[in-house]
């Protein structure tokens, strides 16, 4: 008899099959002489919508809420129904004695296989392959050391849990508030926190009142020192008499340098990349969205194959893995890598618990280049841009720390005190590897670094020297609201959302903390989409603010489902579940009663929803009045009836550029005509924009160029230059 691997990714397929000297592929299954390899498409199945349930529930109707079923169904994705398909027949071969679960190693990828043996009705016996990396050595050691199925009963039970709980609370929620305000107002356990963030940062920002601080900067040596309080050792004070009165103690003196402090310092690379952190800096960076950063991963996850699995939340990689570094260098060792990965691949490296952590890796370990070789040259310029991340970021962690001296000088003048700091630097480290690449996006925005000294180049100076205040100025500044947040700060926010959290119960903190807060890496650049698509957010530049629907449901919705503590709770008892401590009914019949609550809540409420963007614009299939809406690049006409849900694009932001000022032009449609129009004023018609492109000679596609370069390298060269040098002889 056979044995049936089921994989969650084609491309994890293949790694095993090859592991397993399985050959004879088909377009759903690859098979060998023990083994038959076959794969899901992500989930193939999926709970059932309302309306499987009951014909009622194809309308949304008040008096039909809660929607709480007997028994929860499942359904087979429409998309991926032919996968399904696929995999269903092979679960039923007679041959198949034994089914090996080898989805992704964690609470989803466990639901992603039990539930395909569910829908299909599969009985037959389960084992579980549970490994961090695909690593040919990974695969070939979890396969000598499969688990027993039942092992992963409870986990499988928290992930139903987890997926039925989000089912009752988000769908019966959703349409409670659609039916009583009668507009679109979707809510959840982790977009609802998520625009509460915003609005608390935005209440936050309204609030903020600035206040004016001075500060006293002296030239003296040939530097410049700073002022520095005595007890608080800042550098600023809000009183002005204070700065007055130390700029005439100081004025046409002297300063007496009281300290001479020199120390070696060392700085260390910054892990490696989890998805989060490499959406951030992508946005800091590049202005990459959350989803655009995930897709440019995926291709060069899928289809160039040069980077690792990029939905993981570990920047750690196993010792398992750490075994390959060396392979990986040679694969990145070309462009302008070479002199970088060269040299490392061919030593010894010494690897630390700073990136190698086998206790730290989770489902999937930190984004990291793979052994295939790399052609950039088939890369487009976004993908090039994210893979010099990665690139950059693995092979800094191979380099030696930074190494620097810190000079620290204070200097008296009666009883005043300034400071001046210094760095020489002793060794470049793994800062060789952004070969003097600006680093200020890595830096927190937020941060206010008004009270960080300087550094300076510096003199030989000694304990006691004495040095003429040449220049005193007195410095002015006023403070700064928080910032609003932008993705990568949003991202931020999600995944660490304990200070927004009103509950002072250390264990749902430290809960929250460990379960990576609200949504999960695979999640979040969705759900951010998602509060776009459904106009709960909008962007000023890269800025993110509410809109007034946004603003609306936050006063509409019930408290509990604004804060982030309810995914605490949650996650506290699947936890509990996953580990046998809490069996699955007892927490079911607690969500089932949440929600009738919920549902109570949101039928009493007494609030109003008003449209505060209606337009005179009638919609061309119900005839009422249309809202004007800003969605993520472009502005929209939305009906305001959400049965009849027409939309039409008003304008949409391009990637045309202005020929006078060279930003994104937006393109706005009028009748027939669409027309480019730019913040600095500039206008031109699409038909006039697409003829000086083509004046200019725009619109050739990397395929012709590539073509025409592979014609140039076939034809022979035959000219009268190149002949007359053929016909000389070298040997006289």
């Amino acid at each position: 008899m056979k044995r049936l691997v089921l994989a969650e990714k084609p491309s994890v397929a293949r790694d095993i099959a090859r592991v397993l000297k399985c050959n004879r592929k088909s377009n759903s299954y690859i098979e060998g002489n023990e083994y038959v390899v076959t794969w899901a498409l992500g989930h193939l199945v999926t709970l059932a919508d309302p309306e499987v349930y009951s014909k009622k529930y194809r309308e949304w109707k008040m008096e039909d809420l809660p929607m709480i079923p007997k028994k929860m169904e499942l359904v087979v994705i429409k998309q991926s129904s032919k996968q399904y398909q696929a995999v269903k027949s092979q679960l039923f071969r007679k041959d198949i004695g034994e089914i090996i679960i080898a989805t992704d190693a964690g609470r989803e990828g466990e639901l992603v296989a039990r539930w395909i043996l569910e829908k299909s009705g599969c009985h037959k016996p389960v084992k579980r392959l549970w490994i961090s990396s695909v690593t040919d050595k990974a695969i070939r050691e979890g396969f000598a050391h499969l688990k027993e199925g039942k092992e992963y009963q409870n986990l499988y039970a928290a992930a139903v849990c987890r997926a039925q709980a989000d089912w009752l609370v988000g769908i019966n929620a959703t349409r409670a508030l659609t039916c009583k305000y009668n507009a679109q107002l979707s809510c959840g356990r982790v977009q609802t926190p998520t625009l509460a963030m915003i609005a608390q940062r935005e209440e936050e920002i309204r609030k903020f009142k600035p206040r004016e601080y001075y500060g006293i900067s002296v030239k003296a040596g040939g530097i410049q020192w700073t002022w520095q309080d005595e007890k608080s050792k800042s550098s600023r004070t809000f009183l002005k008499e204070k700065a007055q009165e130390v700029q005439a103690e100081v004025s046409g003196k002297s300063l007496k340098i009281a300290s001479v402090e020199k120390k070696s310092k060392k700085a260390y690379a910054p892990g490696l990349y989890d998805l989060t952190e490499l959406q951030r800096d992508a946005n800091k960076r590049f202005g990459y969205s959350a989803k655009q950063t995930l897709n440019i991963m995926q291709r060069l996850y899928e289809n160039h194959k040069v980077l690792t699995y990029p939905r993981t939340d570990s920047r750690y990689i196993g010792k398992d893995v750490a075994g390959t570094l060396n392979e990986r260098l040679k694969a990145i060792s070309i462009g302008p890598y070479r002199k970088l990965a060269g040299p490392l691949s061919t030593k010894v490296l010494k690897t630390n618990a700073s990136f190698v952590d086998d206790s730290k890796v989770s489902d999937h370990h930190a984004i990291i280049p793979t052994e295939q070789f790399v052609q950039l040259e088939h890369m487009t310029a976004e993908e090039r841009k994210v893979y010099d991340l990665v690139v950059r970021r693995f092979l800094s962690v191979l380099y030696p720390p930074f190494v620097y001296e810190q000079s620290t000088l204070t200097a008296r003048c009666g009883n005043n005190t300034f400071a001046v700091r210094g760095k020489m630097v002793i060794s470049q480290g793994w800062k060789a590897v952004y070969e003097n690449q600006s680093q200020d996006w890595e830096d927190d925005d937020e941060e206010d670094r008004f009270d960080q000294l300087k550094d300076q180049v510096l003199p030989s100076l000694e304990k006691n020297e004495v040095l003429k205040a040449e220049a005193v100025k007195i410095t002015t500044g006023k403070t700064k609201p928080p910032a609003h947040f932008n993705e990568a700060a949003l991202l931020s926010a999600m995944e660490n959302p304990v200070k927004y959290m009103e509950s002072q119960d250390a264990q749902a903190r430290k809960t929250l903390g460990e379960t990576g807060g609200l949504g999960t890496v695979a999640t979040r650049a969705d759900i951010i989409e998602k509060l776009f698509h459904s106009f709960m957010m909008e962007k000023r530049g890269q800025e993110i603010y509410l809109t007034s629907k946004a603003k609306q449901l936050l006063e509409l919705v019930p408290e509990d489902l604004k804060k982030p503590e309810l995914t605490a709770d949650w996650e506290m008892r699947l936890g509990n579940i996953s580990r046998g401590k809490m069996k699955k009914d007892a927490f079911m019949e607690n969500i089932q009663d949440y929600t009738r609550e919920l549902i109570g809540q949101i039928r009493a409420g007494e609030g109003n929803f008003r449209h505060d963007n209606l337009t005179n614009t009638k919609c061309p299939v119900c005839g009422k009045r249309m809202l004007a809406v800003n969605g993520k690049n472009a502005r929209l006409l939305v009906c305001q009836d959400r049965t009849c849900g027409h939309r039409e694009t008003v304008a949409r932001m391009s990637n045309a550029r202005c020929p006078n000022c060279h930003k994104k032009m937006e393109l706005i449609k009028k009748g027939e005509e669409e027309m480019f129009v730019c913040v600095c004023g500039h206008k031109e018609k699409l038909s006039a924009f697409k003829a000086r492109r083509e004046r200019e000679g725009a619109g050739v596609s990397k395929k012709d160029v590539q073509k025409y370069l592979s014609r140039q390298k076939s034809e022979s060269v035959n000219t009268p230059f190149a002949d007359a040098f053929s016909k000389i002889s070298l040997d006289d």
